[in-house]
């Protein structure tokens, strides 16, 4: 029964909440007040800087001139995978530690400690990256160590701090 009660809340809130208008369009009638109201999982440039500073992140922000909009910059952590002292594994040892190796990024990645990772496409000492987005070099330099494949000594890691605009996506 409480189950059913709780469905029928959620529902009666879905429709509720699907009647606000939160587009101006030509042909609609928009109230002034719903467009300066934040969507219900929106953050304020303010919320979200109060929330990073209280989680340790160091930040700054500037005002785009063409837009207008608050830039919020965040301090990350990049992290180089370069080519460890301990590269003479087994076949079979060196396939097992990439596949820990997927494993600890995907999880990395899974608990929002890593944003991005991947491999580079030359033959260089540094065979990837992974930014961290976490608020000290130490939790960085930290969580990169606890990599399969650096604790076994095919890869070292260097990190460095790296600034970069909260939420913009690759293109």
């Amino acid at each position: 029964m409480g189950r059913i009660i709780t469905l029928l809340a959620l529902t009666s809130l879905l429709l509720v909440g699907c009647n606000k208008k939160r587009f101006a369009h030509d042909d609609m009638d928009v109230d002034a007040a719903l467009l300066d109201e934040p969507f219900p999982n929106e953050v304020t440039v303010a919320q979200q800087k109060d929330q990073l500073l209280k989680d340790g992140f160091e930040i700054f922000d500037y005002v785009d001139e063409a837009t207008g909009d608050t830039i919020i910059m965040q301090k990350y952590f990049m992290a180089f995978l370069k080519k460890g002292p301990n590269r003479d594994q087994p076949k079979a040892e060196a396939d097992s530690l990439q596949a820990l190796h997927m494993a600890h990024l995907g999880r990395m990645y899974e608990l929002g400690y890593a944003d991005l990772s991947g491999p580079f496409d030359d033959e260089s000492d540094i065979s990837g990256i992974t930014v961290y987005n976490v608020p000290t070099l130490k939790i960085a330099d930290s969580l990169a160590n606890m990599d399969p494949m650096v604790k076994a000594g095919r890869l070292v890691i260097e990190i460095h701090p790296w600034w970069a605009g909260k939420g913009y996506p690759l293109r």
